[in-house]
């Protein structure tokens, strides 16, 4: 369970800028770690806005710390973000990463992309109780009721992972590939990824 506290590159809860929030959450005793990872879970969720263009790939920009100081994030920075405070706070979490199809507002997407399907989706798996959890912070409170679907709610006891349908029963999101867990963030992984997916784009990536 070691590998899943610790402090990397990227999931770096050590630098200074985390340390005021993670200072904060002093006030928890040790009995109430669900209710402080609630707490995590729902200020990444709701601190920063999810933006899907917006994608990083050198070591630096997708580093924790560096994400921490944005206002917005992709999938992969707000999973990193919610691992690393929960880190911090010193409950195991790891990334997981699947390939998910959207159904609702994907013409921009495909636009972009080529595709309505977006790879590697990340979300993150948190130990509570002796059972690993799935928790997906990646849209906010506005967007979900800018797209009409439910908020994905965390609550410590079962997973929240993407909503399959809107509020009036429209398709969502449908998960297609299942590429495992990781206890670091595998960029390389991540990369070759995009790049075999989304043709479009491969040159932005293989600049960086």
């Amino acid at each position: 369970m070691d590998s899943f506290l610790k402090s990397t590159s990227y999931f770096d809860y050590d630098h200074p800028v985390f340390a005021p929030f993670l200072n904060e959450l002093a006030n928890y005793s040790d009995n109430e770690i669900v209710s402080k990872a609630i707490y995590i879970h729902d200020y990444v969720r709701d601190g920063w806005n999810y933006n899907p263009y917006k994608m990083h790939f050198s070591p630096a920009s997708c580093q924790a710390s560096t994400i921490f100081e944005r206002n917005e994030g992709h999938c992969l920075d707000k999973a990193t973000l919610l691992i690393t405070l929960l880190r911090g706070a010193n409950i195991p979490a790891r990334l997981h990463l699947a390939k998910v199809k959207n159904h609702i507002a994907v013409e921009h997407l495909i636009k972009v992309f080529g595709t309505d399907e977006l790879t590697p989706h990340g979300y993150v798996e948190i130990y509570i109780n002796e059972k690993w959890l799935g928790a997906t912070p990646a849209f906010n409170k506005l967007l979900c009721d800018k797209l009409n679907v439910q908020v994905l709610e965390f609550n410590g006891k079962e997973d929240s992972i993407f909503q399959q349908y809107d509020k009036v029963g429209n398709r969502f999101m449908e998960y297609l590939d299942d590429y495992g867990t990781f206890d670091d963030f595998p960029l390389d992984f991540v990369k070759n990824n995009i790049v075999q997916n989304y043709p479009k784009i491969k040159p932005i990536v293989e600049s960086e």
